[in-house]
């Protein structure tokens, strides 16, 4: 029994140190050239890592001494765990895409460096590369007067509907949902049930699982406040959860399930609900502009794509992942990765990454691209998302944000699931939320 016990032990060891060197850990290989190792994350549909080792092998070929070893890390919570075991053990990666949302963490913890130097250092260049930036995605890569990211596979959320549904519900497929009230109307009209009451299809679909609540929550939360005050502060230290706006976004999200009856009840995941709409059990869905090229390869019915219905105020929360550069490594390393950002981030590869994957150009100069001109023209659903960006805001990004994200995820998992009210729920998260947060008042 002690050998299988001892004989795991070496297994978890050996895995772990396997994956421990995968983290930069030299300024050059055995052949003379500079090897840089860069951890990414996927979290929708697509060949996004064939997409990524091809930007690293083109950018090779342009600077043969830098070699990018590319190393896939799962999803976004994957990725955080990964980075901050790397970087545990003293070979952290040299640069990362991590989600915009971590960057308080990320620079509280000393994990990635503020590109300031990086960029003043490219003169008037490195200005006008910042400057070209889309503010919605740029707004959240600041830390205390410092950008610590650049927008990369950045996203926000769109409506996909499903036009063949509305024509079948009476609806114009080219009008779709506006407000709340319309979304219900449509909603309603949509939903289909066969002779015995069972629902074959649902009005609308939206994301209720403990990962990716508090995204959608943070749409509702914006499109319903007055102000148009986000769901914390700017400095990442406070969250307002629990104000009376916010309690109506909440009790909108569950009536559209037991009020209206429009909406699957219980948790719905975030990766089934693409699926369930391009199966026909769903009309409408709340999802990612990164899942647009899955929808538009896959989708064997006529669908668009529009805003987010408003109450208030029309509204979206921006989403994805941003380049970091790693504090653990050497500066000439530093300077090495800084020039792959650059590289990656030109116009024509971000309007690449846009057609390939969905994700929205995070460039304003990529519009003029000839490559994002004849997608438009192809596919003109795609133009929503960069559309909105100027009605977006970042999601909840805050000091210790995975845990402000799982505190709110999981109260509106038990208002969902019918164990606390709407003001319960968000009250709980409020209290749960400002403890974690005392420590950086």
């Amino acid at each position: 029994m002690k050998r299988k016990i001892l004989a795991i032990a070496l297994v978890l060891c050996l895995a772990a140190i396997s994956f421990l060197s995968a983290g930069g850990s030299g300024d050059s290989s055995s052949s003379g050239k500079m090897e840089l190792t860069f951890f990414y994350p996927v979290q929708v549909g697509g060949p996004l890592t064939k997409l990524i080792d091809q930007i690293c092998d083109d950018f090779t070929k342009e600077n043969p001494n830098i070699v990018i070893k590319p190393v896939y890390t799962g999803n976004y919570d994957d990725t955080v765990v990964k980075i901050q075991t790397a970087i545990q053990g003293k070979n952290p990666p040299d640069f990362f895409i991590n989600l915009a949302t971590q960057r308080f963490s990320m620079a509280a913890s000393g994990a990635a460096i503020p590109l300031d130097d990086l960029i003043a250092a490219d003169g008037a260049a490195g200005q006008a590369y910042i400057n070209d930036f889309l503010e919605g995605f740029m707004e959240d890569s600041w830390v205390d007067g410092k950008i610590y990211s650049i927008p990369f596979q950045r996203s926000t959320m769109v409506m996909f509907y499903n036009k063949d549904a509305f024509r079948e519900a009476g609806l114009d497929p080219e009008k779709p949902p506006v407000t709340w009230a319309q979304l219900v109307e449509y909603s309603q009209k949509l939903t289909k049930r066969d002779a015995s009451g069972n629902v074959q299809r649902y009005g609308v679909g939206l994301a209720l699982n403990s990962g990716s609540a508090q995204w959608g929550f943070t749409g509702f939360a914006l499109q319903n406040s007055a102000d148009g005050r986000n769901l914390m502060s700017e400095d990442g230290k406070k969250v307002y959860f629990d104000t009376p706006e916010n309690v109506e976004a909440l009790q909108f999200w569950l009536d559209l399930q037991n009020r209206y009856n429009v909406m699957q009840k219980g948790i719905v995941q975030w990766t089934d609900l693409p699926g369930q709409f391009l199966a026909g059990q769903v009309a409408m869905i709340y999802h990612t502009t990164g899942n647009l090229t899955n929808i538009n390869n896959n989708a064997d019915f006529e669908f668009g794509v529009c805003f987010l219905p408003g109450n208030k105020r029309q509204a979206a929360p921006t989403g994805g992942g941003n380049f970091y550069i790693s504090a653990g490594i050497s500066p000439e390393r530093q300077k090495a990765a800084w020039e792959f950002i650059k590289f990656a981030t030109t116009p024509e590869r971000t309007a690449q990454w846009n057609v390939d994957t969905g994700y929205v150009a995070t460039r304003k100069s990529a519009m003029n691209t000839q490559i994002m001109k004849d997608y438009y023209a192809s596919v003109p659903q795609a133009k929503v998302a960069f559309d909105q960006i100027p009605l977006a805001k970042p999601e909840l990004t805050t000091y210790d944000a995975a845990r402000m994200w799982r505190i709110l995820n999981d109260n509106i998992q038990s208002a969902v699931t019918g164990e606390a009210t709407a003001a319960q729920a968000l009250r709980t998260a409020q209290t749960q939320a400002d403890e974690a947060l005392r420590r950086y008042q």
